[in-house]
């Protein structure tokens, strides 16, 4: 036994020993993976291409996916109002010294002066220029580039820039209110890295990164997940994505990547009591988003069905007292005068139930049903009128920009269009001009599919020469056309006038 008793205590010592190397052992691997060493030691054996995410666990690092997407992020500065001009009082008003001119430093009435506010110490203060901040992506190598529309609205100079010092002018090219989507060009023949829209929508509790400008910071990266889908935020009828990753003022118009580092939002808005983050994002859905772009880019503007109604969700005891089994539906609770619904016979009251055989399920979906349609699209409006239900076949108008549907929804006339001509080898509509626009025809409509859509030429804008003559009507461009026909010319140029810039546009002739 005694003999034992040594053999036994050398036993349990190495055990001792083997369990305190095993945590040694466990400890360094420990600090391995919770110490986080350097990227170049942890991916050292790793392949150039080799995924960095491990399947069924958290990203080990979100630095390749950044270094891909980041060189495509910008900074965006907007400057709002002129340069300062000469201050001038409030008529009736002079600025208390010049009441006294010639008054000496040492008068006591320098001291009243001096406790004297600001503005009246001083004169008005001079006008001077603001400057905005927000974030955007380019999405195709010639720098088109995405934002919102909150980020540009009644701005003058756009400019934009990436990592490096350097700012670029950027011209807008169109903006889309109801989604808060804006699309610039910037005016650079540099070929700028891009990322493109993801295809698939991710699903709620999947990665995302964020990349933006917040607080002027530039090129800031934050990480997360998608907290919800389908979100209403009070802002027309489309659903936004929740998002964890922080956002905070000047991630506008910024892009949120999955990891496979295509854009799945664009970061809009945040809900925050401070004003700052604190974990709720939303951002427009890649779908979305890119549906709007797409217009943008053709045509300068989103042209969306319109209906002509004001409608409400139908709740449980709304479909009782309409005898509806379920709360499904939208209730009509205005029609608008000399709208296509009042065209077509729809009531106040009506109950719409479906469109086009697809059942609506509320009244954002169905403002997102009509959105879908082009203007003058024939719909089949499925209704629920007393204890009858019928269908209305009713042709959808082009729905208004904001100070149009004030106008409409106020009962006041709308102005009459000019008549327009067409332009076929052009793909445009044009009609002459009026105003301060007189010298010129204005576009009146853009066939999508065309060069000089391709080309920015949008509804608006003026067309001021034609192969270097002057414009005074639609018969000045025919002309020009058929001049540019007959010498063989595959394109012709003409001088356009967008807002208060004039360009050059060289429009492909289509074949007659």
């Amino acid at each position: 036994m005694d003999r034992s008793l040594p053999c036994h205590s050398t036993s349990r010592a190495n055990a001792r020993r083997l369990a305190s190397a095993s945590a040694l052992v466990g400890l360094a691997l420990a600090g391995v993976v919770g110490l986080g060493l350097p990227p170049s030691t942890v991916y050292a054996q790793q392949k150039p291409d080799a995924s960095f995410q491990v399947p069924g666990r958290a990203p080990a690092s979100f630095a390749d996916i950044v270094d891909r997407v980041k060189p495509a992020v910008a900074s965006i500065y907007v400057t709002n109002g002129g340069q300062p001009k000469t201050a001038q009082l409030p008529k009736g008003k002079s600025a208390p010294r010049d009441l006294f001119p010639g008054l000496p430093d040492d008068h006591p009435l320098n001291e009243f002066f001096k406790n004297l506010p600001k503005e009246w110490r001083d004169g008005p203060s001079l006008p001077r220029p603001s400057q905005a901040q927000g974030s955007g992506f380019v999405i195709s190598p010639d720098g088109y580039l995405v934002t919102n529309n909150h980020v540009i609205d009644g701005g003058g100079k756009i400019q934009v820039s990436f990592d490096k010092d350097t700012k670029y002018d950027a011209e807008l090219i169109g903006t889309d209110t109801r989604t808060d989507i804006a699309l610039l060009k910037i005016k650079s023949s540099t070929p700028f890295p891009y990322v493109k829209f993801a295809d698939n929508t991710p699903r709620v509790g999947d990665w995302v990164i964020a990349v933006g400008n917040p607080f002027g910071l530039g090129g800031t990266v934050t990480a997360g997940i998608v907290s919800a889908q389908g979100r209403d935020i009070g802002s027309g009828p489309y659903d936004y994505m929740q998002i964890d990753a922080a956002v905070n003022r000047g991630n506008s118009g910024g892009p949120t990547f999955n990891l496979d580092g295509d854009v799945v939002g664009v970061n809009t808005a945040i809900y925050s009591p401070s004003g700052g983050n604190v974990g709720i994002a939303f951002a427009i859905p890649a779908k979305t988003a890119a549906d709007v772009v797409m217009q943008l880019k053709n045509s300068g503007s989103v042209n969306r069905g319109w209906l002509g109604v004001k409608i409400q969700n139908i709740d449980e005891d709304t479909a009782a007292s309409l005898g509806l089994s379920e709360p499904k539906g939208a209730l009509v609770t205005e029609v608008t005068t000399a709208g296509p619904a009042a065209d077509a016979g729809l009531k106040n009251g009506d109950a719409i139930l479906s469109v086009n055989g697809n059942t609506v399920a509320d009244s954002r979906d169905l403002a997102r049903q009509i959105a879908g349609f082009s203007p003058n699209t024939k719909v089949d409006v499925r209704i629920l009128r007393g204890q009858k239900e019928q269908t209305l076949a009713i042709k959808l108008g082009k729905f208004p920009s904001g100070k149009e549907l004030a106008r409409v929804e106020s009962g006041e006339p709308t102005p009459q269009q000019p008549q327009g001509t067409e332009m076929d080898q052009l793909g445009l509509t044009v009609a002459p001009g009026s105003g301060a626009n007189k010298d010129g025809v204005i576009v009146t409509d853009v066939d999508n599919s065309s060069d000089a859509a391709q080309k920015g030429i949008k509804t608006g804008d003026v067309i001021l020469e034609v192969g270097g003559l002057a414009v005074k009507n639609p018969e000045d461009l025919a002309n020009g056309i058929k001049e540019a026909a007959k010498l063989g010319r595959k394109a012709v140029l003409v001088r356009v006038k967008s807002g208060e810039q004039t360009r050059f546009v060289a429009v492909q002739l289509k074949k007659s």
